[in-house]
């Protein structure tokens, strides 16, 4: 197994204390439309981690909810990253994104800013077991699925979750945030 699946592994039995069944392929996972190809599912059931960047944050705002708010990030006011984790069948809303957090706009984060705070790379951002804590929400259309599947580490490994305990491994809020 490739070493940093290897490592998400070691990480979600050392945090959560569980133990998850990473896979990988050869063919590669890249977009939702080949990971569920190569696990055999739904698009939908894939459950794509999105680390998004926030500007101009409200530090007064309740928009956050059961989120936590972004200043439980430790990431600094102006600019702050959160995660969503979303139905491979769904495109995220950064403007529904930014409204639930209070800030001023929203963007894909810079690949070298999500592995400097979340430390993983794009492609492989796994929806759990990040470097730094940052506030997460899940697509209820995940939720609808008896297992998903979401990145482990790399491009090339996946690993099956019920989403009831995605979302709580993750501490994630339930909530829709696409177009």
């Amino acid at each position: 197994m490739h070493e940093r699946a290897t490592e998400f592994a070691e990480r979600a039995r050392d945090r959560h204390g569980v133990d998850l069944d990473v896979v990988e392929f050869d063919a590669g996972t890249e977009t939702a439309t080949a990971a569920a190809d190569a696990v055999g599912c739904d698009t939908a059931a894939i459950a794509s981690t999105i680390v998004v960047s926030l500007s101009g944050v409200d530090d007064d705002a309740d928009d956050a909810g059961d989120a936590g708010g972004v200043g439980d990030a430790g990431q600094g006011a102006d600019e702050a990253l959160v995660a969503a984790i979303t139905s491979g069948a769904n495109r995220l809303d950064l403007d529904a994104v930014a409204e639930r957090f209070g800030a001023a706009s929203a963007a894909m984060a810079d690949p070298e800013r999500i592995r400097e705070v979340v430390g993983w790379s794009i492609g492989g951002v796994p929806p759990i077991c990040h470097d730094a804590a940052v506030p997460t929400v899940l697509d209820p259309t995940l939720t609808g699925y008896d297992t998903v599947y979401g990145a482990a580490g790399t491009p090339s490994a996946l690993f099956p979750i019920d989403p009831e305990s995605l979302t709580a491994l993750a501490d994630a809020t339930v909530v829709d945030l696409t177009e």
